[in-house]
């Protein structure tokens, strides 16, 4: 079975790499319906050819005249191969643990996997490696066209294509190499810098990519300076080399072109880890407010849900920040988030909705009449002499309990209105329902989150070799200690969510 790879499983020198060059020859060029011929394989690594491969393929089917006529692969000589099917488990054995490199890759990975399917096996998906694409950017100016046979006699390799599988991956062999010692000008050191190279070596400005060569296959922060030394961009990577590079090719951000014109230099702060490296790019964007970053410039100050216990007859409300003096729920996303929220909690627990501020002591005027939500029966009315002290003391005690944790008796009557909605076919009622549900378990679960990060105190977290050393609220690392955190919930919040995630492994 061939083992998948991703390009983060890439960070490997070129000479580290082993290449299986691949050709075929087949009935015609749909792979959808027709059939291999011949297979010609060569394993190389840092120059040295490992292995080869070749096997003629009987099709299953007539092959054409004018196949025959380019290849001289007739019936007969294809009568008495094996089948696709027989030849396959060898290929995929000699091909396992390999990058996998063709002329013009879609031709022939169209048809293996194409075989593979036909044949019942696991999908082929080996990382690919397009010699067509890269001789395209390295080598056009030099030749009149990108075909393999003009290629190899433009730069006389010992190998020379006959349109037989062996001969022709030989050939690409020989091109691969070529292609290698000409990529090491674009900066070019490991082998996804060069899978990336036939879509980057085309962009205008990838005469920068030089900026990256000493950039590591590591997690951090990178910083773009423009020619006054401004930053004009902060972004964070898992690897840094990889993701820079990115910029140069398949990111098609309208912003990217103006930003990289602009570019002048490339910083970089290497990181322990994925999670310390987005703590301090959140840092950097809020310090350095540079103009590229759309996000996270100008963080919004964190919204709250105060119960105001300091009132006579306490009440909820949107706030920005927190009072010691009273139970908050937080932070929440926006003040029409927060407004959820309260509806959510308001519509099964009897507490006013009026904003009235009702200092201690306060007794409602003779006079005063009632506010519409108590007319329409659906909350009390303290200001005007309609509440119950002990039933608003309940209330009161209810929503307390749902701020330190205690949640099952308000979502439980929050499910029950919204079934009962449902089933007296309030549809509408039962949807808005649902959503400002929603509102409340997601700011439950921040609240809860946050408040385990900030009460912690000092802890550290081993998860595997990594050491995550957390005091108050803050990561600390020799990276981050230097620049101070400026968004201290949202970083709370950004911890919480990490350790939920490794809660299953990590040890405290």
């Amino acid at each position: 079975m061939i083992r998948q790879r991703s390009l983060d499983d890439l960070g490997l020198a070129l000479s580290d790499v082993t290449f299986c060059v691949v050709d075929l020859e087949t009935t015609g060029t749909r792979a959808d319906s027709d059939a291999i011929t011949e297979i010609g394989a060569v394993k190389v690594r840092g120059g040295e050819v490992l292995g080869t491969f070749q096997t003629l393929v009987n099709p299953g089917r007539p092959i054409p005249p004018q196949i025959t006529l380019i290849t001289g692969l007739t019936d007969a000589v294809v009568a008495s191969a094996p089948r696709i099917e027989a030849v396959l488990p060898s290929f995929a054995s000699f091909v396992e643990g390999t990058v996998v490199v063709a002329h013009n890759a879609r031709f022939d990975i169209g048809f293996l996997r194409a075989a593979y399917e036909r044949a019942g096996r696991e999908e082929f998906r080996p990382p690919v490696l397009d010699t067509l694409a890269i001789a395209r950017r390295l080598v056009r100016d030099e030749v009149p066209n990108c075909r393999l046979g003009t290629l190899a006699e433009r730069f006389g390799f010992a190998s020379q294509p006959s349109h037989r599988a062996l001969d022709d991956a030989r050939a690409t062999c020989d091109l691969l190499h070529l292609l290698i010692e000409r990529a090491a000008a674009w900066g070019v050191t490991g082998i996804d810098d060069l899978m990336q190279l036939g879509t980057i070596g085309g962009h205008p400005q990838s005469s920068k990519l030089r900026m990256t060569t000493d950039l590591p296959r590591s997690p951090g922060v990178y910083i773009f300076r423009d020619s006054l030394g401004d930053v004009i961009y902060v972004g964070k990577a898992t690897n840094l080399r990889q993701r820079v590079r990115s910029y140069f090719g398949g990111d098609d951000r309208r912003t990217v072109g103006p930003m990289l014109r602009q570019l002048a230099s490339i910083d970089h702060l290497p990181t322990p880890d994925p999670l310390t490296a987005e703590v301090l790019e959140r840092r950097l964007i809020i310090s350095a407010s540079p103009r590229f970053n759309r996000v996270g410039r100008h963080p919004r100050r964190p919204t709250w849900i105060r119960l105001d216990t300091t009132q006579e007859w306490p009440r909820l409300s949107v706030v920005r920040t927190v009072d010691p003096r009273s139970p908050h729920l937080g932070p929440v996303g926006s003040h029409r988030r927060a407004a959820a929220v309260i509806e959510a909690i308001e519509s099964v627990v009897p507490i006013r909705r009026c904003s009235v501020r009702l200092p201690r002591g306060h007794v409602a005027r003779p006079d005063a009449a009632p506010c519409t939500a108590h007319q329409l029966g659906v909350a009390p009315c303290p200001c005007a002499g309609f509440a119950d002290r002990a039933a608003y003391d309940d209330a009161v005690a209810v929503i307390t309990a749902l701020f330190d944790g205690e949640t099952s008796a308000v979502i439980e009557s929050a499910t029950a209105r919204m079934r009962d909605l449902a089933l007296a076919q309030r549809f509408e009622e039962a949807a808005a329902g649902r959503d400002r549900l929603t509102e409340l378990l997601g700011a439950l679960e921040r609240t809860a989150l946050v408040r385990a990060v900030l009460d912690a105190g000092s802890v550290t977290v081993l998860d595997g070799d990594l050491e995550l050393r957390i005091e108050g609220g803050v990561l600390h690392h020799p990276v981050l200690d230097t620049h101070e955190p400026v968004d201290p919930v949202g970083e709370a919040l950004m911890l919480g969510r990490h350790l939920e995630r490794i809660a299953g492994r990590a040890e405290v």
